[in-house]
């Protein structure tokens, strides 16, 4: 089946793109689908996937440990509380991307979120999880969409109350990457969180 599930060098049925790379295998086996809760830990996914738009996810991946350390393990109050000079560091810092619009967005967004009650992130993204009794699993990757209803949905939501750099493929690449929906294909061992177990 083209697009379907592949044989990885251990033998096991992964989705394609999760064979491309070490870190892609490490990725898509223990993280990707698998639920994330959390304001900090939310946000930080909301970050990377804002940073990602228009670049490879492994360019995202083999700079994460830089992300983390430029921006304070990405806890909220502590971004928030970021200055002009934290700014400057951050577009001289080799070790993130260095889009301007994209750092702004992260300070602001984080500043946005130091005024929200501690859940409510988790709780706001989370109430957007689709019924997954609605969601067959996918057989080939062309059965998987970069929007649906609901990321359309959360998008809007999050720019309403204020956060920015999240549109409707952000936010369902953020729905993916977090467990929101299972989007490993049907042969896949990841599928249902079962890689690694």
């Amino acid at each position: 089946m083209i697009g379907g599930a592949e044989p990885g060098p251990d033998g096991l049925l992964r989705c394609p793109w999760g064979l491309a790379t070490e870190e892609y295998v490490a990725y898509h086996d223990g993280e990707w689908g698998r639920p994330v809760h959390g304001d900090d830990a939310l946000y930080e996914r909301l970050c990377l996937e804002a940073f990602q738009s228009g670049l490879s996810w492994l360019t995202i991946l083999r700079r994460r440990e830089g992300f983390r350390a430029a921006f304070a393990g990405f806890r909220i109050a502590s971004v928030a509380a970021f200055t002009d000079v934290d700014a400057a560091r951050l577009l001289a810092d080799p070790g993130i991307i260095r889009n301007r619009a994209k750092i702004e967005a992260t300070l602001a967004n984080a500043r946005t979120l130091a005024g929200w009650q501690a859940g409510e992130l988790d709780s706001l993204i989370w109430s957007y999880a689709p019924d997954p009794a609605t969601r067959p699993a996918p057989k080939t990757i062309s059965d998987v969409p970069a929007i649906t209803e609901e990321s359309v949905a959360l998008s809007k939501a999050l720019k309403k109350r204020g956060i920015r750099f999240v549109g409707p493929t952000t936010a369902y690449a953020l729905m993916q990457a977090c467990g929101l929906v299972d989007d490993h294909l049907a042969q896949c061992v990841a599928r249902g969180g079962t890689a690694g177990a």
